[in-house]
């Protein structure tokens, strides 16, 4: 994956987190997974103009063999960031698991896990194809200010 494209990719993130975050101030702790769903998409759609997909249809075959058990994507930004959301307390093993398949399975290149407990935490993935490893995504935004690059 080249330099610009991982950019792209952490410049989604930052967004995504940030439009997370815009619903979360509107609504708080202890609504429904769902409710912050569907006003994420609004959010994303609206005010970053990016496309997304709630509730897709993930196929599952084994050993060729295609189930009638499908899992189902939160969602999907830009066809390229799964967004896999939380209301609970807090993230366990077992939710970023669920990341893992998701994107092993799509190949998808980032996932994001949002949880909108007391406040919003997300966790940012990376997948690797070459590998099919999942590891956390560190690259920085270019949106992000940083501080320590400015001459005070």
């Amino acid at each position: 994956m080249t330099e610009r494209r991982l950019q792209q990719l952490a410049d989604f993130a930052y967004d995504i987190i940030g439009a997370a975050m815009e619903v979360h101030n509107e609504y708080g702790f202890g609504i429904s997974e769902g409710v912050y769903e569907e006003a994420l998409c609004i959010e994303l759609g609206n005010e970053y103009g990016y496309e997304t997909e709630a509730q897709c249809d993930l196929p599952v075959y084994y050993k060729g063999q295609l189930l009638e058990k499908r899992f189902r994507l939160d969602i999907v930004v830009e066809k390229d960031v799964i967004v896999e959301l939380k209301a609970v307390e807090a993230i366990l093993p077992e939710h970023r698991a669920q990341l893992y398949n998701y994107l092993r399975l799509t190949k998808k290149p980032v996932g994001i896990l949002l949880n909108f407990g007391k406040s919003v935490r997300a966790e940012k993935y990376i997948y690797d194809p070459e590998t099919n490893e999942v590891t956390f995504f560190n690259v920085k935004s270019t949106r992000q200010f940083n501080y320590l690059d400015e001459d005070l």
